[in-house]
């Protein structure tokens, strides 16, 4: 499958050439060379014929050739495809994304790179906890069985993953790594713990980020109306990065990313203020819990802040009690003070309702020289304030009145009160409507957080060395209230690191996307036992080439990913701030819905809907139904079994299927009836090398020469030749660049189209037609191994041996 076009205008293709001759081609061997005869049709019989014979050595060649790579120096291809959660089955979305990266692999492969093509599992998560509430089955257990399940499927499509490096996030080899992750973020500064209201399932019986809610507030897992709960909460400080993350886009191709760019800017807004945190005073008394912490444009103005304002929404009115006040008047000043960082007065605090607070945000600062009305506000509640901005006459705006920042350029303030607040940890460059990320979840089947409670020293990190900080054993899983790991008395006694006195375990554990961030770079080195990864290894091997996944996952996965990486990329552990180089998000895999028209509006099974009118109705209760495309889901009776599927076209054929017709961004509609079309090209190449060998034979018994003259020969060479190079250079654009998978198999459609215009009295006398042949199985190879192996032997063993480009032995 390794080389081609001698003399052709692609360097690329010259270099498959050389390649194949030095690694040889495993697409061949053998169902022919049993019967000697090359059948007639290709049926479904013959298919799965060939899949029967040429799996097992497929998946030893893959075998052989990733050890190869993973032991080369070659200039290397990181293929990455989203990891699965072992739910216990694929659905046909997993078809899609895994044989897209499969089918780019195996073509950089040819390309002679070292491909780094894993497969691991995102294996926390409710679903196995909630199994363990239903059926009683441990949530390990059942994420092991599904693992082993799902596993097999992919090893039945005849994906070309390496299996060396695989892992599971619920491995203690792995999540030690995530712990350790997360006590470097603390030891930056970047986590955090506070009491705050927050979005809570009631259903799931755990904490949601705002990520995680949809437009109706509800639970993008349970589908519950999302409720808010007061609780102590751990928290990534990611919008501390929120700059460093917008910048880092700049450095993204902005063809693949142009969609995910626009989504990354608009989650993350526009970075022109500080977020600046305030300690706080109770009649002159410090109090020593969380700070207030406040959104600001105008950090330079800092000098000339009269107050600052909160929503009734804000924690502070609710734990005064003014948010329900009924009858109460729309402003009411706090029992307590913020402190101004820089001038260390005390800043009265009002919870005024009718106030006009920065988009995302619940506080504002008064700054009556930038704000009429804050001036008249604090005149009216005779609060004291200075002028800290004056206009010269040539326009220019200096500070007065501003301590360090006094005779400062408005500018020059501005950066200056960025560069105390960031020395001096009170504030930061960010958005108004970017958010803390919060990691905490009450639930068992997640990462332990690794910090310990002590009465005396607060919350101290687990030292490194103790890592990890495994999951007890716990028998019980209500799904309602405490958390279970708070029934694990014994797990969560412990003594304090710093004192040596009696203290408790975190009993929260982490997000799921927390694994899920850092898990392409345990990939590189997945036995590792010192640290998460080499650096030497991540910075040879990253970053990703191409990364496909799913659409849902353009927003929030990639955005604590490449958090993720910005961190540690600070930290010196990787060479690459952005972890991913090109992007393809792949569309959902939709299937054909049938729903009762009307309120309940009751999706129906194919077999429940009559289909003999002009337009379809409910069998039995003759009721209208609409009919749309939409996500695949049991609940909707819309979804298809791969391994039904399967059954009835086997692998390569699926394979090809789920690859052409349809760009792999947009969304594809799942219907069996887009076989056909496949059937037939894969049936035209079949004739393609049957007319070859028959003409062989032919030629044997009668020993003819070739029929058409020189001059024909030559024109119908001319033609193949230059639609040969158009179409495999389209080929090899689109598997490099575009990925556009189904552009490539349209061309290799085409070239199948000119190779049967050419006369087929002179095939066998054609070193052009015996080329084009050639390098058309070899392209339809990466998406159809075992089909494309099969033509190979046939091509082998009847071939006039005109070209030197292949290896024919």
């Amino acid at each position: 499958m390794m080389g081609i076009l001698k003399g052709a205008t692609l360097c690329s293709w010259s270099r498959l050439r050389y390649l194949h001759q030095q690694h040889g081609l495993l697409l061949a061997r053998s169902i022919f060379s049993k019967t000697g005869e090359w059948p007639k049709k290709l049926d479904k019989e013959v298919r799965f014929e060939i899949e029967d014979h040429w799996k097992d050595k497929i998946r030893e060649y893959d075998l052989t050739r990733t050890q190869k790579d993973n032991a080369s120096e070659r200039n290397k291809y990181y293929v990455l495809s989203m990891f699965p959660y072992p739910s216990g089955s694929l659905h046909m979305g997993h078809i899609r994304v895994y044989t897209i990266s499969d089918t780019i692999s195996r073509f950089q492969r040819m390309l002679g790179k070292q491909v780094i093509h894993p497969m691991g599992w995102d294996a926390f998560g409710l679903p196995a906890e909630n199994a363990a509430i239903d059926r009683g089955e441990m949530p390990e257990q059942w994420t092991k069985r599904n693992i082993v399940n799902m596993k097999k499927q992919l090893d039945d499509m005849v994906y070309s993953f390496d299996w060396e490096r695989e892992y599971a996030t619920c491995d203690p080899t792995y999540y030690k790594w995530t712990q350790y992750i997360f006590l470097k973020m603390y030891e930056a500064g970047l986590v955090y713990q506070k009491e705050a209201y927050v979005n809570w399932d009631p259903v799931d019986q755990t904490v949601l980020a705002n990520e995680q809610i949809d437009e109706e507030g509800k639970s993008w897992r349970s589908g519950a109306v999302v409720e808010k709960k007061l609780l102590r909460q751990w928290y990534f400080q990611t919008t501390k990065y929120s700059k460093s993350l917008i910048e880092g886009l700049e450095e993204l191709e902005p063809n693949l990313w142009r969609d995910v760019i626009i989504q990354q800017r608009h989650w993350i807004g526009e970075c022109n203020g500080c977020r600046l945190e305030f300690k706080l005073k109770r009649h002159g008394v410090d109090l020593s819990g969380d700070p207030l912490s406040v959104f600001t444009t105008t950090p330079e103005a800092l000098c000339g802040v009269s107050h600052i304002s909160i929503s009734p929404q804000h924690l502070l009115s609710k734990r005064a009690g003014l948010e329900t006040a009924s009858g109460s008047e729309s402003v009411q000043c706090l029992d307590v003070k913020a402190i101004n960082p820089l001038t260390q007065l005390e800043i009265p605090i009002y919870m005024i309702e009718s106030e006009d607070y920065p988009t995302a945000t619940d506080s504002k600062l008064g700054i009556p020289c930038l704000n009429e009305e804050d001036k008249i506000f604090a005149e009216k509640n005779k609060l004291s304030f200075v002028e800290v901005l004056t206009v010269k006459a040539d326009g220019t705006e200096t500070m007065i009145n501003s301590q360090q920042l006094s005779g400062m350029s408005r500018e020059e303030a501005y950066q200056a009160v960025v560069s105390l607040a960031q020395e001096n940890n009170f504030g930061y460059v960010t958005s108004a409507k970017l958010h803390d990320w919060l990691i905490s979840r009450q639930r068992y089947w997640g990462t332990p957080i690794p910090m310990i409670h002590c009465p005396s020293c607060k919350a101290v990190p687990v030292p490194i060395e103790e890592l990890p900080v495994e999951l007890p054993m716990v028998t019980t899983f209500s799904g309602k209230g405490q958390s279970p790991l708070d029934t694990a008395k014994e797990w969560k006694s412990v003594k304090c690191p710093k004192c040596g006195g009696a203290a408790e375990r975190e009993t929260d554990t982490m997000d799921t996307f927390v694994d899920s961030s850092w898990y392409f770079l345990r990939y590189l080195d997945p036995r590792n036992t010192h640290m998460p990864f080499s650096p030497e290894t991540a910075n040879r091997l990253m970053p990703v080439d191409l990364y496909i996944g799913g659409k849902e996952h353009a927003v929030l996965h990639l955005y604590f990913a490449r958090f993720f990486n910005h961190f540690l990329y600070n930290q010196g552990m990787v060479a690459h701030r952005e972890p991913f180089t090109n992007l393809l998000t792949q569309g959902m895999v939709q299937g054909k819905t049938y729903r009762v028209n009307g309120a309940i509006g009751r999706y129906l099974k194919p077999e429940e809907v009559d289909f003999s009118g002009k337009k379809p109705v409910e069998k039995g209760t003759g009721e209208k139904i609409s009919v749309t495309w939409e996500k695949m889901s049991k609940s909707k009776n819309n979804g298809t079994d791969p391994q039904e599927v399967l059954e009835e076209y086997g692998v390569d054929l699926t394979r090809l299927n789920i690859l052409s017709g349809v760009a792999p961004k947009t969304p594809r509609k799942w219907d069996v009836s887009s076989y056909t079309g496949i059937i037939r090209w894969q049936a035209k190449i079949w004739t393609l090398v049957k007319d070859l060998k028959r003409q062989q034979q032919q030629q044997q018994q009668t020993g003819q020469t070739c029929p058409l003259s020189p001059e024909e020969m030559a024109s119908h060479e001319e033609i193949l030749y230059k639609a040969r190079n158009r179409f495999l250079k389209d080929v090899s654009f689109h598997l490099s660049f575009t990925f556009l998978v189904s552009v490539g198999i349209s061309r290799l459609q085409e070239l199948t189209t000119a190779l049967k215009k050419f006369p087929k009295e002179g095939v066998l006398y054609s070193k052009e037609y015996e080329r084009a042949l050639c390098d058309l199985v070899v392209m339809v190879a990466p998406a159809a191994p075992m089909f494309a192996s099969e033509l190979w032997e046939g091509i082998r063993n009847c071939a006039g041996r005109l070209n030197d480009h292949y290896s024919w032995v």
